[in-house]
């Protein structure tokens, strides 16, 4: 193991590129803590002090940006926007014919899709940035909090101040898109997924040290081993597979025969990824939202559903917010999985190709087969993400008032799948220049 990451590093390709990938993370951390123009930095900073967790929306947004949306930096969006639009025009390819058929034309098609994803993240920037600001301007940021600076969190409330603010955080979005489109071309993974990838591990020590300050030696401990133990099962889960055996007919074109190899079809347990648990958390914050902006004047008694959301689909240790929170991630775990993966279509290329699967005739035979067994093995891998998702909400049931329990939810999914794919990266690397890689 030492012996490979010697190697890593004796590789001046290879050191490089993991050189200029920590370059460029070193500088999106740096611009998460740069105040936008006219925040007050020790307004925010008293705010966050006395308001450690936060709630819906604003926690997976905070979550992606590192922390830097609730301390209203440049880089405040984070990385949000851009996850959005990919996600809705990989939607939009089941409802636009155009966007599916631009997603079949190979590198060119997939040069206009990222162009229009680039087009529909600065508009999702203009407007994320918008929100943001008007809800700090109305001092609901932190939510009820009775810190009298979280209603002064801005220094100047006029319209080229706000203007000024929403094209700055504007750009920082573009920034960060640029950056991580510069890390897949030049360095190591995946950009946008490291970017991720650190902005959630930044939070780890904080959490960790939350924990040992509230509970002791003996709970930090626990949690430690527990959180081990739960990243060992998601690296088991998520690299689990269903093989589906394909054999290709041989095909004699000119004097050459082609086909005739045995190949497999993997269907991977968790084929949705983290996306079920984003649509879920959104969807569930809706309600809290309506109810936030529905507050009654001072002295007007609250209406009956403004108190029925907050007590039960606003507080994570609610059994009613964990039960729907589950439902709605096994849901969107299907309703994702039908989107991205077509059996129908594996099928027709499959018959275009001269394969099939043994003892399963081509065409809608097979098609019916693969949805036969996709339907049955995203059974587990949507109540796995459920169970996943719920471990932060049960944590927080058990610890008190802690909600950031970093091993759990969102976060451990991004880190483990980001984790395991660069490190497969860097290991086909090395077996392109010593044939042994990193792992064994």
């Amino acid at each position: 193991m030492f012996s490979a990451i010697g190697r890593i590093f004796r590789t001046p390709d290879l050191r490089r590129k993991i050189a200029f990938t920590l370059g460029i993370v070193v500088l999106f951390r740096l611009g998460s803590f740069i105040p936008s123009p006219f925040v007050d930095f020790s307004n925010v900073q008293t705010c966050l002090a006395a308001n450690q967790n936060t709630s819906g929306l604003y926690e997976l947004v905070n979550l992606f940006s590192g922390g830097a949306l609730l301390q209203l930096s440049v880089f405040a969006l984070g990385i949000m926007p851009y996850i959005t639009a990919s996600i809705i025009i990989q939607l939009l390819r089941v409802v636009i014919p155009h966007f599916e058929a631009l997603h079949k034309e190979g590198q060119a098609g997939q040069s206009k899709l990222t162009q229009y994803t680039r087009y529909l993240t600065i508009a999702l920037g203009v407007l994320q940035s918008t929100t943001l600001i008007t809800v700090a301007r109305s001092g609901a940021l932190f939510g009820n909090s009775s810190e009298p600076a979280c209603a002064q969190l801005l220094t100047n409330e006029a319209w080229y101040a706000i203007l000024l603010m929403v094209i700055t955080m504007t750009a920082g979005t573009g920034l960060i898109m640029w950056m991580a489109e510069l890390i897949t071309e030049r360095g190591i993974g995946n950009g946008m997924s490291l970017l991720i990838f650190m902005s959630i591990a930044s939070q780890f020590p904080q959490s960790m040290g939350s924990i040992f300050a509230s509970k002791g030696i003996n709970t930090f401990v626990i949690v430690l081993l527990v959180g081990l133990v739960i990243v060992g099962l998601i690296v088991f889960v998520e690299q689990s597979q269903r093989r589906i055996p394909v054999q290709y007919a041989k095909r004699i074109v000119g004097r050459r025969t082609y086909g005739g190899n045995n190949t497999y079809i993997p269907l991977k347990v968790n084929m949705a990824g983290v996306i079920p648990v984003i649509f879920a958390s959104s969807l569930l914050y809706l309600p809290a939202l309506i109810a936030q902006f529905n507050q009654p004047a001072a002295g007007q008694p609250t209406a009956e559903w403004v108190t029925w959301i907050t007590n039960n689909l606003t507080r994570g240790d609610s059994p009613m917010y964990m039960a729907l929170f589950f439902l709605l991630i096994v849901g969107f775990t299907y309703f994702y999985v039908a989107i991205t993966f077509n059996p129908e279509e594996v099928a027709d290329n499959m018959k275009q190709y001269g394969g099939f699967i043994p003892g399963i005739r081509a065409g809608r035979p097979t098609a019916e087969y693969l949805n036969y067994v996709l339907t049955r093995i995203t059974l587990p891998g949507a109540l796995y993400l459920g169970l996943v998702a719920l471990i932060p909400l049960i944590a927080l049931g058990l610890l008190g008032a802690n909600s950031n329990f970093p091993f759990g939810g969102t976060s451990i999914l991004i880190i483990v799948g980001v984790g395991l794919e660069t490190v497969k990266q860097i290991d086909s690397q090395l077996q392109q220049r010593h044939y042994e890689g990193l792992l064994k």
